[in-house]
């Protein structure tokens, strides 16, 4: 949520800069534009996100990470005994 977030706050920035070259006179103006353009902007980004979460190559991906935590832990247990007996070998200088 904090990417949208950051998109949602790029995009204001951005539309007000454009809002302002066109109104610069009316600051209640600007302000409405600018708030009418980040509640596009957030909505659009959730509704990405959404799309993105929801897609079959996300499930898939969820479904790796799911079915390799286990080898990827035992690995990782392996590489720390792995260092711990090299780190053992080692002479004392």
């Amino acid at each position: 949520m904090k990417t949208s977030l950051l998109l949602a706050l790029v995009c204001t920035a951005v539309l007000a800069a454009g809002a302002r070259a066109d109104a610069p006179e009316e600051p209640e103006a600007l302000l409405t534009k600018v708030q009418e353009y980040a509640r596009k902007a957030t909505a659009m980004a959730k509704n990405a996100f959404s799309t993105l979460e929801e897609s079959e190559a996300a499930q898939q991906a969820r479904q790796w990470l799911a079915d390799n935590t286990d080898r990827a832990k035992q690995r990782l247990a392996w590489l720390k005994e792995q260092l711990a007996e090299l780190w053992k070998r080692q002479p004392d200088v």
